[in-house]
């Protein structure tokens, strides 16, 4: 196997176990589901701005989390999708003050539909729904973007970490 390829995947399975253990965390105290969220790996998100290899893991790392916090099929199957779709468009954006939005947008939309079909099926009314958005909203929020931004801020001094030749 080439050394890139082992870097790209060590990176992936890094990314992936801080995504899970920051989760884990953010469960311990009650904030890492329901209908506002504050987890703290979504501060994660930010990392395809730097790396590629970040995308799959924080993939692996929502899949990973949601399995072991015995979510619905639905919710680890779609609530993973959405962290996907986040890094994914992040990892293409330019803009620094950008990246943390596609993770804020494709969680406050899929997330609601998620919580209420799969946990609250008995009070589905759009207004249920915009209710839950805006929990999830707030979390996305300080979590992606806050505390994201302070994460991406933090390492942009350092960027030459991710393109150094190992």
């Amino acid at each position: 196997m080439k050394k890139t390829k082992v870097l790209y995947l060590t990176r992936a399975a890094l990314v992936a176990a801080m995504y899970v253990a920051l989760t884990w965390l953010s469960n311990f105290f009650g904030l890492a589901s329901g209908a506002v969220q504050l987890r703290l790996s979504e501060a994660l998100c930010v990392l395809p701005f730097f790396m590629p290899s970040s995308v799959p893991g924080l993939f692996v790392g929502c899949i990973i989390s949601n399995l072991t916090m015995s979510a619905n099929i639905f919710d680890i199957i779609f609530g993973s999708l959405a962290t996907l779709i986040g890094a994914y468009i992040a990892s293409k954006l330019k803009h620094k003050w950008l990246v943390p939005l596609p993770t804020v947008m494709a969680n406050t939309i899929v997330v609601p539909l998620v919580i209420i079909f799969c946990y609250t099926p008995e009070v589905e009314t759009i207004g249920a729904y915009l209710l839950v958005a805006l929990g999830v909203f707030a979390g996305e929020v300080i979590s992606a973007y806050i505390l994201g931004m302070i994460l991406l801020l933090a390492l942009d001094k350092r960027k030459e970490i991710f393109t150094k030749k190992h």
